[in-house]
């Protein structure tokens, strides 16, 4: 596909008239449920020479989804996003069914942002009846989140390939808050030469340092005050960084028991890593990763920082 930068041109234009055009409820954006029809549009912005960046969503949008798109419209010519909640890369007694959709809210704060076409596609236009292809990146995929999670990166890698395969970006755009998922998509679109540029996208917190997450909203005004225990770990495992400490385990250590003074409920992980590919970090690697999962109210949160000096 190429590193296509933003173009210089006239737009080509556009007509209420054209059948992939949707003007709905007020709002300028293409609206795609269709393959079909996102490939038409899709065929138009490169036939104009015309870069196309592409960020991948499961909806329940919020600043750092908006951040991605305006990350992306600073570097390509053309938006889309897609929404869609993948059933495959959620296990069993996972939050599939109550998982945020909120189209309307969704649209608007898409096309607020400047999101010029959103992909919206039903389950089966995804997996067509038949469907059999896995795509699985090992082992990355089974560490980390992956060891409490079978089969989640899996369902993750292979969408977003379909996904890729269907809107043919120039960019992909993805939240570094989701470190993990970012590296192992980087990898998969190496391996398979798909000749995507990968983006990071770096993480948007409230004002008290609380990651930006769709499932904040589960929590209520207690288990938020519990779930800052991820941020203040970070803090904490930082400064015994600052301070020279430079074993794994020991930093790992710190901020276990953050965690825990925190109320926080289950640790799946506090971990120190290469934060090129989040193998073991020695003290001849590259700045380590720091990554930490854990529970509050039966909510998964998750959350990671670079350890520099």
């Amino acid at each position: 596909m190429g590193d296509v930068k933003k173009a210089d041109r006239q737009d080509w234009k556009e007509s209420a008239n054209d059948p992939i055009w949707m003007h709905q409820d007020g709002i300028d954006m293409k609206f795609f449920e269709k393959q079909h029809d996102l490939s038409l549009w899709v065929d138009r912005c490169r036939g104009a020479s015309e870069s196309v960046g592409f960020v991948p969503t499961m909806g329940g949008l919020h600043e750092g989804h908006l951040s991605l798109i305006r990350a992306a419209k600073e570097k390509c010519d053309r938006v889309v996003a897609s929404i869609f909640v993948n059933p495959t890369q959620f296990g069993p007694g996972e939050d599939f069914e109550r998982y945020p959709r909120e189209l309307q809210q969704d649209r608007e704060l898409l096309a607020g942002a400047g999101c010029d076409g959103l992909f919206y596609p039903t389950v089966e236009e995804i997996y067509p009846q038949g469907h059999q292809t896995r795509v699985s990146v090992e082992p990355l995929g089974s560490q980390l989140c992956g060891a409490f999670r079978p089969g989640h990166f899996e369902g993750v890698a292979t969408v977003v390939t379909v996904l890729l395969n269907l809107v043919r970006p120039h960019r992909i755009f993805l939240g570094l808050k989701d470190y993990q998922q970012f590296i192992l998509l980087r990898q998969m679109v190496g391996d398979l030469g798909l000749g995507v540029v990968v983006e990071g996208v770096s993480t948007v917190r409230e004002a008290d340092g609380l990651a930006l997450s769709s499932r904040n909203r589960y929590l209520d005004r207690e288990g938020r005050e519990r779930a800052l225990g991820l941020y203040r770990a970070m803090e904490a495992v930082s400064e015994a960084w600052q301070g020279g400490e430079r074993n794994p385990e020991a930093l790992e250590g710190v901020g276990r028991q953050v965690l825990v003074a925190s109320g926080i409920d289950r640790i799946d992980y506090v971990a120190v890593r290469d934060s090129r590919t989040l193998g073991p970090w020695n003290l001849d690697s590259t700045s380590p990763q720091l990554l930490i999962a854990a529970f509050v109210d039966g909510v998964r949160l998750i959350d990671n920082r670079l350890l520099t000096s």
